[in-house]
């Protein structure tokens, strides 16, 4: 081996420890010394949560718990001054006007760390250095223990890190001083390096206790928005395969109707034929276009043609019999009530309702384990009234796989068809889900859809 290359290497590990030296100075210089002085206010806390205990408190009296650390703050800082100018007013070898000073640099700094706490740091280091100075042992032990109130508070305002730079320097300089001076006080020291440093590292977890909860808080937050819109998107989903069922078979009748017209009419109108014609095309195209745009939508789900059977009818209130008989067999007690004429709805309005009706049976199935359900159905003017209620449970729900974003799905459901739905518990500890879906299809429509449904099979059919 040459001896340049004896030389690299040996001089390789002092290069890596001056990099590393000159990284820790720096960030040291960066906490402790970049902006110093820089005013960051202590914001007030945020509100209490509701069903929380300040949260039941009176509005002026929850709006002042905000301001609680800024009060203690405040309250340590008057204390520590007040015990210091006693202690110093009981020695006659300081004057007042210098028992006041020490006082103050040695209070004032924990107040201001609510404004500027790294300012105050440096503001209490120097009353330490002064009272270490001046020799008395009352205030060179008053300065060393608000020294480390003002250490802990600093630490808990901005970062763990800094408990060790702070810790660091003022022990270092401490006994820098006490070296040089013999003059000094420096038998607290030892104590006071002990003491500040199991306070600082106490300190420093709490700070990354905090640090850490608030970011779990956060991403919680931010994963519970995602599941919401999520679940937003898949409903619309699924609302736009069902709502494909119930437009393409008018679809499907409307072509139907176009293509078998001419043959009724003897000697028909080539312009009516033709008419005819272009109806049919554009019924044809519109299902076309439809079941394209219906591809692109299932083109998210994972398995989007996994049904029990995928040519069955979608489901309305006339299924409700069968809905109900369904649950019945879980052991779910459960009625309905209709109320009002019969009449018929619109397709999006009663499958919507079957819907809303399902997935309200299936929360009280999965939540409410042992309550007995009601549905009832309310035939009104202008719309169709829906409510699901269900009792107390009768023991403890079992935790239940999923985002729990039900009853989001069934607001998406309502907006969709310009309806109003309002869902809580009730006063005897059950849960209520009350809904209203306008319909506006006049009445002529129903018996032109009847009509056309009649005639149907004189044509081709035509699948969507």
């Amino acid at each position: 081996m040459s001896d340049q290359t004896r030389t690299a290497k040996a001089a390789a590990p002092a290069e890596t420890e001056t990099a590393l030296v000159f990284s820790v100075l720096k960030t040291v210089h960066q906490d402790l010394f970049q902006d110093a002085f820089a005013s960051r206010p202590l914001p007030p806390r945020p509100e209490p949560r509701p069903g929380g205990r300040l949260h039941r408190l009176p509005a002026g009296i929850r709006h002042r718990t905000r301001w609680t650390p800024h009060a203690l703050i405040g309250a340590t800082a008057m204390f520590a001054f007040l015990i210091g100018l006693t202690k110093g007013m009981g020695f006659g070898s300081l004057g007042g006007a210098v028992t006041f000073t020490t006082c103050c640099l040695a209070a004032a700094p924990i107040a201001l760390v609510l404004l500027r706490p790294v300012g105050a740091y440096w503001i209490s280091y120097s009353g330490v250095l002064l009272s270490l100075l001046h020799g008395q042992e009352w205030a060179a032990m008053l300065s060393l223990l608000c020294h480390v109130v003002v250490m802990v508070l600093v630490v808990l305002r901005t970062r763990p890190r800094l408990a060790a730079e702070m810790w660091s320097v003022t022990l270092m300089s401490g006994s820098l001083l006490s070296a040089l001076t013999p003059g000094t006080e420096s038998s607290d020291l030892p104590q006071f390096a002990v003491a500040s440093a199991v306070l600082l590292v106490a300190a420093g977890a709490v700070r990354a206790w905090r640090e850490e909860r608030r970011h779990v808080v956060a991403s919680e937050t931010v994963k519970e928005q995602e599941r919401a819109q999520r679940t937003v998107l898949e409903e619309r989903a699924t609302i736009a395969r069902e709502l494909h069922d119930v437009v393409a078979h008018h679809m499907s009748v409307i072509a139907i109707q176009a293509e078998a017209a001419p043959y009724r009419v003897d000697q028909t109108p080539p312009e009516l034929a033709t008419s005819f014609a272009t109806i049919r095309e554009n019924a044809v195209a519109a299902l076309t276009e439809l079941r394209r745009i219906l591809g692109v939508v299932r083109s998210g789900d994972p398995d989007p043609f996994a049904e029990t059977d995928p040519e069955a009818p979608q489901p309305t209130l006339a299924d409700l019999d069968t809905l109900l008989e369904s649950v019945r067999s879980t052991g779910l007690d459960a009625e309905a009530v209709v109320t009002g004429a019969v009449r018929p709805l619109p397709q999006g309005v009663e499958l919507s309702a079957y819907r809303l009706v399902q997935e309200a049976l299936s929360n009280v199935l999965r939540h409410s384990p042992g309550a007995s359900a009601r549905v009832e159905v309310a035939h009104v003017l202008g719309g169709l009234g829906l409510r699901i209620v269900n009792g107390s449970p009768d023991r403890p729900a079992t935790p239940s796989p999923g985002a729990g974003h039900g009853v989001l799905g069934m607001r998406e459901r309502v907006q969709v068809l310009g309806g109003e739905m309002t869902a809580g518990p009730t006063d005897d500890g059950g849960y209520e889900v009350a809904a209203f879906l306008p319909v506006h299809t006049p009445a002529s429509e129903s018996s032109a859809d009847g009509g056309g449904a009649a005639g149907a099979g004189d044509g081709k059919e035509v699948a969507a």
